[in-house]
């Protein structure tokens, strides 16, 4: 049988969120049918070193597939630095790519460990979330660097991309400023089972 695990955070563990509707991962469970399992190892609250630190010691045996969103609360946790003071662009960029650095060595890092366990692995970009504006396109912007890691490392390594920003696209897809709804949900859940039936570990794609 096929078994995928998703990793991560509340984009895959995001029961809290959506009442008595299904959750990611039952979602994900009703796309692929009955020749699929579906083991959810993602928590909520979980940073990018959580999921090599804890996660991958909490795979079930079986797995086939990897499916990875993270990366969401480790930019939420250098938010306070889009409202400290800069005296030029410049310096505020820097401060950004410092932010950028310190991301990257973590995901790298887990990112290597996970592909070390030879299946087929996908990743998930940090989508764009509900904030309402200005602070929406200011979030959007920062995410960008945290995002152009995920990309680079994915394409790197010859993984498959999830764009959650192209598929979480509409308020409606959110219950909140930055966890998925059912509806957000479900068109992420769809996605994926689209992905995991026809993955090439060989090959880097990106998937809306």
């Amino acid at each position: 049988m096929n078994h995928v695990a998703l990793l991560g955070d509340s984009i895959f563990d995001n029961r809290a969120y959506v009442a008595s509707a299904p959750d990611v991962s039952t979602q994900l469970r009703a796309e692929l049918g009955t020749a699929w399992k579906v083991s959810l190892v993602a928590v909520d609250g979980r940073v990018t070193q959580d999921v090599r630190d804890r996660q991958l010691n909490r795979l079930p045996d079986g797995i086939s597939h990897i499916v990875i969103s993270v990366g969401g609360n480790d930019a939420l946790g250098q938010a306070s630095i889009l409202g400290e003071g800069a005296r030029s662009v410049a310096e505020a960029i820097d401060r950004l790519a410092e932010a950028q650095a310190r991301f990257a060595r973590s995901y790298e890092s887990m990112a290597n460990a996970v592909v070390a366990l030879g299946l087929p692995v996908a990743v998930c970009t940090i989508y764009d979330a509900n904030y309402p504006e200005p602070q929406r396109r200011l979030v959007v912007s920062a995410l960008s660097f945290f995002n152009d890691v995920i990309m680079r490392t994915a394409f790197s390594r010859r993984l498959p991309v999830v764009d959650l920003r192209l598929i979480c696209s509409a308020p409606a897809d959110y219950a909140n400023p930055i966890e998925p709804s059912a509806q957000g949900g479900e068109k992420i859940a769809r996605v994926i089972a689209a992905l995991v039936r026809s993955v090439s570990a060989e090959r880097s794609s990106i998937w809306t």
